[in-house]
């Protein structure tokens, strides 16, 4: 491969992050319903094109945002989870984990938006959870395995009903916390977590 084709290829995953990370900040300023693609492009500095080169819509750039997270979060967390002795330490790393990214007040205003534009959108419900619940249990596979070596024969649909019952619980822990944050101490949140993981593997590896 080219000098100059390594380099067009650099200029393009530049231009990718600045467009993502511009789109976090106008969905948490607007709101994903009010965004305008093109409010995207001009915070990034590029054009509607530039935009367009790069994703097919609002909805593709978020789910880009949400995989990134992911694969960012399994970076952070992936060497500790393997070294935890048992499964009650790995269900505290779980919660403690998880209880950090109820302060990502960012993150979280950014995906109850998405989930409030597909409360607001019925027609396109069905094909959008469809999308995020299999964006959600592919991401969280590798962390799945390495927290929860015991689910690596579970059936898939097992392990997808574990991601959507901690995330349940998440999504309740968020709503409430941007709502009164004084309401629950980051002990209270992980507590809950940790119930919410131990039920949910239970449940998952019940035959």
């Amino acid at each position: 491969m080219t000098k100059p084709s390594l380099h067009k290829q650099e200029r393009a995953m530049v231009t990718r992050q600045q467009l993502m990370k511009a789109a976090r900040e106008v969905f948490t300023r607007d709101g994903f319903e009010s965004t305008r693609i093109e409010e995207i492009a001009a915070r990034a500095g590029k054009t509607r094109g530039a935009f367009y080169d790069n994703f097919k819509d609002k909805e593709d750039v978020f789910f880009a945002i949400f995989e990134e997270d992911i694969a960012r979060d399994q970076e952070r967390v992936i060497e500790e989870m393997s070294a935890a002795a048992d499964l009650d330490q790995r269900i505290d790393i779980l919660a403690r984990h998880l209880e950090e990214l109820l302060r990502d007040k960012q993150r979280i205003l950014l995906n109850l938006e998405f989930k409030m534009y597909v409360i607001q959108h019925p027609q396109k419900r069905k094909r959008l959870i469809q999308l995020h619940q299999e964006m959600s249990l592919r991401c969280s596979m590798m962390k799945i395995n390495t927290l929860f070596p015991e689910l690596v024969g579970a059936a898939i649909e097992k392990r997808r009903q574990l991601s959507m019952e901690v995330g349940a619980v998440i999504d309740g822990l968020a709503l409430n916390s941007l709502f009164n944050p004084e309401a629950l101490t980051g002990e209270q949140r992980r507590r809950y977590l940790r119930i919410a993981a131990n039920e949910a593997l239970k449940a998952a590896r019940e035959e």
